[in-house]
């Protein structure tokens, strides 16, 4: 077995693989937590959804009702252009810091969620129990969570859910969805001193940029979540300066809210801006929210604001989970997104995680399951 001496020094180990997505190449490090909790004794499934792309999910518990689920991604977002200080894969300590890519998003929560449940093993065994949902492929648009939603009853049950995704460990109760679509311009090319004999998809491209920035969604705003957006955030076209483009290509990105339908979204969109394009979608990520009254939300908020030291007030994270996927898939459970990682750190050259956040995390899972399971 495993032995782990702390949840600092598992987030190390996993620092230590090299998960940047693409290519994800997840499997090592999903086999490495894998082999810690069976021999902790959890029930532990393996699905991959490409080669080497591989999710995990591990249960312990009597099914006497639905599980407290946990759960976390193990792939990481590239490096980014800009040199590092500190070596990316080498999890370096200094001060209260852990550097390295995945120290905040989101290697430090699934250490703090692993290794706090496999200290609560032992008292597992005549309870509810837990799910350990660790994923594989979030960063692209929750790939591995999707495929696990895909295979069936491999999720199994759970009652309320924690997604250990960096919010410096306060409870944030929902985040709005992410539709990212791809505009396209078809043209006919020409050459650029001749140009009436084309047709320049790079003008019907601006035409259609010119429009989504007036673009109106038209729905009420939500009360914590705000109101929905759209970015422009790539433009693409053309093959040389002295040619008509024929080919053009808007990337959009629309971050929703719970009361909107995202394929009432896209069809909107695409008869707002008309046949001078045709829009793909490129990420289908729904909004979570879940009522701050509800009772599992108010037991955590209970819990937490000792560990806090103050009361909690309703946020919510401005990125997207896997609970756009896993939510829904299990009945739409209470959700909360609550980590050690820093937000304002993930995706930063240099990122890191603060270690007391990690220990602080383990506080706050271990109080957490023990309410759940009532020990």
């Amino acid at each position: 077995m495993t032995q782990l001496k702390s949840a600092l020094d598992l987030t190390q180990e996993l620092i230590r693989f090299n998960t940047i997505n693409p290519p994800g190449n997840e499997k090592p490090c999903a086999d490495y937590l894998g082999e810690i909790l069976e021999s902790a004794g959890f029930f532990v499934s393996y699905h991959d959804f490409a080669e080497d792309r591989t999710s995990l999910v591990a249960r312990a518990g009597d099914g006497s009702k639905p599980p407290l689920c946990f759960t976390g991604h193990i792939d990481t977002v590239p490096l980014g252009a800009m040199k590092w200080s500190k070596d990316p894969l080498a999890a370096h300590i200094e001060d209260n810091r852990l550097y390295g890519r995945g120290s905040s998003d989101m290697k430090s929560g699934v250490a703090a969620f692993v290794f706090s449940m496999v200290e609560l093993m032992p008292h597992l065994k005549n309870t509810p129990g837990v799910v350990l949902v660790i994923t594989a492929g979030e960063e692209t648009g929750c790939e591995g969570a999707f495929q696990l939603v895909k295979q069936g009853d491999v999720l199994g049950e759970a009652g309320a859910i924690i997604v250990a995704e960096p919010s410096a460990n306060y409870p944030l109760i929902g985040h709005k969805g992410a539709l990212w679509l791809k505009a396209r311009s078809q043209g006919i090319t020409a050459h650029g001193s001749m140009p009436e004999l084309g047709e320049n998809a790079i003008y019907k491209s601006a035409r259609a940029i010119t429009k989504l920035e007036e673009f109106d969604f038209n729905v009420a705003r939500h009360e914590i979540l705000g109101k929905p957006t759209l970015n422009v955030g790539t433009v693409e076209g053309g093959m040389n300066i002295n040619s008509v483009p024929d080919i053009a290509e808007v990337g959009i990105d629309i971050r929703t809210i719970p009361s909107q339908q995202h394929s009432q979204v896209k069809e909107g969109l695409q008869s707002y801006l008309g046949e001078e394009v045709e829009i793909d979608t490129l990420v289908n990520v729904g909004a979570i929210w879940t009522n701050p009254h509800d009772t599992w939300i108010r037991e955590v908020f209970k819990i937490m604001t000792p560990i806090l030291g103050g009361e909690i007030e309703t946020r919510t994270a401005s990125y997207f989970t896997d609970a756009a996927a896993l939510t829904p898939a299990y009945g739409g459970a209470p959700t909360v997104i609550l980590g050690p990682g820093e937000p304002l750190m993930a995706h930063q050259t240099d990122e890191y995680c603060q270690i007391d956040r990690i220990e602080q995390a383990v506080e706050a899972y271990l109080k957490l399951a023990q309410s759940w399971c009532e020990l």
